[in-house]
């Protein structure tokens, strides 16, 4: 699509260097035109002034009937050869004027290729940066009630003592040897649940800027594998409300997954 593209403009820059010739030939006649345009006017204006001199003599003669009827002869032919050159001259800037609407129809043509381009390019760009992506399944968020050593999942929020967060992440598209991904927990009244013990922060969201994690995951990774990752969040006091647990790759969510505790 990209190569049909670039061949489209470059046939379009092509027939704008074409109509910007046509446009300049179109110039340079006019002003051939024009030029042959006044030395006919000055010849005009000579003749009519010589007759009109020719009329005015008192002592006019038959002589000077003859002169001034040859004058007016000629005068009649250069009035004719104006108006042939006053019809090429319409005729011309007829042809230019269409010559101009051509090349600005075509420059329209041409940014709209280039703007469309453009736009196909940051798709194409988007689609590359997505496909270094992974996607993330199966994920899931529990809260956990610890008693000694025995330990029960719970939906009631004074008993959890932790979280327990699961999924898979994959990618058949790239090889990558080292990945990352960050993880959030968000607390019912919206905040990010974090600790200095976790190595919690902030990280750069694609579109949104800068947002707070709770944790973020290292891990070896081959093209095409099924990576199961696990991790627990111990808190010592949960609020009732719903927790939402989310996986970010790149900027990018790439699964979430809620808990409601009462």
């Amino acid at each position: 699509a990209i190569k049909d593209l670039d061949y489209r403009l470059d046939s379009a820059r092509t027939s704008a260097d074409s109509l910007q010739s046509k446009l300049n030939s179109s110039n340079s006649n006019a002003a051939t035109l024009q030029g042959q345009l006044d030395s006919k006017l000055k010849e005009i204006n000579r003749l009519k002034l010589e007759i009109g001199n020719l009329l005015g003599k008192k002592d006019f003669s038959k002589s000077d009937s003859k002169v001034a009827r040859k004058k007016i002869d000629e005068l009649q032919q250069k009035v004719d050869e104006l108006s042939d050159q006053n019809l090429s001259m319409e005729e011309e800037k007829k042809q230019l004027g269409n010559a101009l609407m051509e090349l600005t129809q075509n420059v329209d043509s041409l940014q709209m290729n280039i703007r469309r381009l453009s736009v196909e390019n940051e798709a194409l760009n988007e689609k590359v940066k997505l496909a270094t992506v992974f996607i993330a399944s199966e994920v899931k968020i529990e809260a956990v009630e610890v008693k000694g050593n025995s330990e029960e999942n719970t939906s009631q929020a004074k008993r959890a003592g932790k979280f327990v967060a699961s999924f898979i992440v994959q990618n058949r598209v790239n090889q990558v040897s080292s990945v990352e991904v960050t993880t959030v927990l968000i607390q019912p009244d919206g905040q990010v649940m974090q600790s200095t013990v976790w190595d919690s922060g902030t990280f750069e969201v694609k579109n949104e800027g800068r947002k707070g994690f709770t944790r973020k995951i290292k891990f070896d990774y081959e093209k095409g594998e099924q990576k199961s990752l696990l991790f627990t969040v111990d808190t010592e006091k949960c609020k009732k409300g719903i927790y939402t647990f989310q996986v970010w790759h790149n900027g990018i969510m790439i699964g979430q997954a809620t808990k409601k505790l009462s």
